[in-house]
């Protein structure tokens, strides 16, 4: 089943099931005269209100993930967390605070049945549903496109296991071997080595890559993920290699199958779509108020040097894709237009004279507030950088794709932690905690962010 479809199954048993639940509180509260009321209460306008309610504390809570990451009970755990949570903050609201109830007992009484109808209703559909879906894998419908990389008794292994629990919800195109060969495996053909791995990704529609390398071969992992960071797959790996990746990984047993999955998507859907607000908001906020300070930044830099006031330059963003960051102009105009792509120096000679007070006060980086309103940047995450250096660094930096993942940010925690980019080694060293935030993310670690870089700017340190 893609996930599109996924997503609209969701849809439906939760609209289905809470608007159930709120037909049949409706019911007991209004129609059964078990309980006292001063006048009958609308209908269908609290209804579909808390459908939109409960269709954000779902969507908050993760329930609109992927199935494939948990089991029916954990997804009935959640389901219980997220209605808990919910019913209390809807004690306090105006559909379930029911004055005409009579008596406070009564009233307390309506939301414990409220969070059972709920409870029911919604964790009994979603538990039919995920019942259902693994009929239908069993049945060898839906299932997702895999690939097993590695050749030898672990891959085999690993196949085998898969074959024997089709509701895991894999289907096992081929094996990438690790050896120049082609061989198969019960039918299962070898579709090439590590280094085709993108093509074979690309003509299988894979959507899950599945390690399992022998120990001798514990080298070659940078190299597995290093040639996944490009495309949208899952990551797992057998149990042993768990020492190797200390830090960058997670456990997942699903239907008592132990597999480990790396690198995967630390922030919760609540906390993205929390962090997304912050940027928009922020980003406008800044932009509006600030309006004639960042128009009086503009005349000077017109007046002081010729040339345009801003700077436009093609970046590599999210997933590859390629958009035109905006900036002050601190340089002189076509500063690289003999040179090409290089780094700025500590002195460069190319900066102005007002490009150097702008630029250390960060104000050169204001207008990029734009590029995060477009949706191309963050406030927070790895700084966007040009194709020429991403092509460059990708052939000599393992895992320097994988920063490809997030959104790139205005700020970072390699900023905020390194000093300005000069060689291939600053670099290298900016890899290494731009990979630390992207398996860290959270809000409490963007504020940090947020909250150093004011220190930088307001210490003067900025360049």
């Amino acid at each position: 089943m893609s996930t599109k479809r996924e997503h609209s199954l969701i849809l439906a048993i939760d609209f289905l099931t809470i608007n159930l639940a709120w037909s049949l509180y409706y019911w007991l509260r209004v129609r059964s005269g078990w309980f006292s009321m001063a006048m009958e209460p609308q209908f269908w306008l609290p209804m579909l209100s808390l459908f939109g309610y409960w269709l954000l504390v779902y969507f908050f809570s993760g329930l609109h993930r992927s199935w494939y990451t948990q089991s029916r009970l954990d997804e009935f755990v959640v389901v219980l967390k997220a209605t808990t949570l919910g019913v209390l903050v809807l004690f306090f609201s105006i559909f379930i605070d029911d004055r005409g109830a009579g008596s406070p007992l009564q009233s307390r009484l309506l939301i414990a049945i409220y969070w059972a109808l709920m409870l029911c209703c919604v964790g009994g559909g979603r538990l039919l549903q995920h019942t259902l879906r693994r009929r239908m894998l069993e049945a060898g419908i839906g299932l997702r496109h895999a690939i097993i990389v590695g050749w030898g008794e672990k891959a085999w292994e690993l196949h085998n296991l898969v074959h024997r629990y089709p509701a895991l919800g894999y289907k096992v195109s081929g094996f990438i071997s690790t050896r120049q060969m082609k061989d198969s495996h019960e039918g299962v053909p070898v579709l090439g080595s590590i280094s085709e791995l993108p093509r074979v990704i690309d003509d299988h529609n894979v959507q899950d890559v599945l390690i399992a390398l022998d120990s001798s071969e514990h080298t070659r992992l940078l190299d597995v993920i290093a040639a996944c960071n490009a495309h949208d797959v899952s990551l797992k790996i057998m149990p042993d290699l768990y020492d190797i990746i200390s830090g960058q990984a997670r456990t997942n047993q699903i239907y008592g199958f132990p597999l480990i999955e790396i690198m995967p998507e630390i922030m919760q859907p609540w906390e993205r779509a929390v962090k997304r607000t912050i940027d928009i908001a922020f980003s406008f906020a800044v932009l509006f108020f600030g309006a004639p300070l960042w128009i009086l930044v503009a005349l000077a830099i017109k007046i002081e040097s010729k040339g345009p006031a801003f700077y436009f330059q093609e970046r590599v963003g999210k997933d590859g894709k390629l958009f035109k960051i905006i900036k002050f102009r601190s340089m002189q105009d076509e500063a690289e237009k003999h040179s090409g792509p290089v780094w700025a120096e500590e002195q460069d000679p190319r900066v102005t004279g007002l490009g150097r007070i702008i630029r250390r006060l960060r104000l050169d980086e204001i207008p990029q507030l734009i590029n995060v309103l477009d949706g191309d940047m963050s406030l927070v995450g790895p700084r966007p950088e040009r194709a020429y250096f991403v092509d460059q660094f990708s052939r000599e930096i393992p895992l320097y794709t994988r920063r490809l993942k997030v959104r790139p940010g205005i700020t970072g925690w390699a900023q905020v932690k390194h000093r300005y980019d000069e060689s291939i080694d600053d670099v290298r060293k900016k890899i290494q905690y731009d990979l630390f935030y992207i398996e860290n993310m959270s809000l409490r670690m963007d504020f940090k962010i947020l909250l150093n870089t004011i220190a930088v700017v307001l210490s003067g340190k900025g360049r």
